[in-house]
């Protein structure tokens, strides 16, 4: 039982993309942890409710066959712009997170971010493993305990002074590659009384970059809207430096492109949910074969879709 188990753990595809990113470019995934184990349960997750929710780092998945997946996906190509921890749940979570980064150097010149909600960056081993990519992204919604509890949901020994006790950390030891996420979700958190909040601590941390999001895509509860571009536009003024409005992803114009395939496409789709535009720029597949593939999933019921802001997106949950 045991030798099945692993042998299944390492025919498992941790490594998905590239995707399209809206402030990343082309970005290769790499999954470290299995789907919605996280430390977080947002109401605007994309990837819907937390199923585990746990501070717990472990190796939650075989990092020599992560590795060995990498270099196939950067031999392989299209070469990414960056190679991103994220995928099912909070990254650092992989309790060999560190080793992995140096790994991926040794294998490729591609640059690392991780992409993370910021809650263990307090524990100084996170830190230090995250301090190790040449990116970090990590996000803050939030002013206060109240709010921490009502739109990150966090597991109970996760508190606000822990949270911004980490990204203070992060910022004084490396801030000239921090951009803090600030993802503002309609009758929530976008009161100018809220957004004051959060400006006035992440204006304290002087990331090297603060980026506004919104709820774009299909969210983990229904009430979590997005605000207007022009709100963010209005709200982007407060920080400093002035926060970027994260643009959708911008057109791509390729030379070669690669044969698109329904396992590639549900592996996409099973990370985040994307319009048909997302997966023929990230993926860099023509057109018409995408179509062809979603229709056929569609009618299998592999995916499904949901309309956001007029965007058709497809998912798998």
């Amino acid at each position: 039982m045991v030798e099945k188990q692993m042998a299944d753990e390492k025919d498992k595809q941790y490594v998905f993309g590239p995707v399209p990113s809206r402030r990343l470019g082309r970005s290769l995934g790499i999954d470290l942890i299995p789907y919605k184990t996280c430390t977080f349960d947002c109401i605007y997750c994309q990837l819907g409710r937390t199923t585990n929710l746990t501070a717990e780092r472990r190796e939650y998945v075989p990092m020599d066959t992560v590795l060995a997946q990498i270099g196939r996906a950067v031999e392989r190509g299209p070469k990414p712009d960056y190679i991103t921890l994220a995928g099912s749940g909070e990254p650092t979570l992989y309790s060999r997170m560190g080793e992995l980064i140096d790994g991926i150097h040794k294998i490729t010149d591609v640059p690392v971010d991780i992409l993370t909600n910021g809650s263990l960056l307090y524990d100084d081993a996170v830190l230090r493993d995250a301090s190790k990519a040449e990116l970090i992204i990590p996000s803050l919604d939030i002013g206060d305990e109240e709010m921490l509890r009502k739109i990150n949901r966090p597991v109970g020994e996760i508190t606000f002074d822990k949270l911004t006790a980490g990204l203070k950390n992060l910022c004084e030891q490396c801030r000239e590659k921090v951009w803090i996420e600030v993802f503002l979700v309609r009758g929530i958190n976008d009161s100018l009384t809220e957004v004051e909040k959060i400006a006035n601590i992440i204006n304290k941390l002087r990331p090297a970059k603060v980026q506004l999001n919104t709820a774009v895509r299909p969210t983990a509860e229904s009430y979590a809207n997005a605000i207007s571009k022009n709100d963010l536009e209005s709200f982007a003024e407060m920080f400093h430096p002035r926060a970027e409005v994260i643009a959708e992803f911008p057109e791509a114009d390729f030379t070669e492109q690669t044969e698109a395939t329904s396992d590639a496409i549900l592996e996409m789709l099973r990370r985040r949910p994307c319009t048909l535009d997302d997966i023929v720029a990230g993926m860099n597949v023509i057109r018409n074969e995408a179509i062809k593939i979603i229709e056929v999933l569609t009618r299998e019921e592999k995916i499904q879709t949901e309309t956001r802001e007029g965007k058709h997106y497809y998912f798998v949950r």
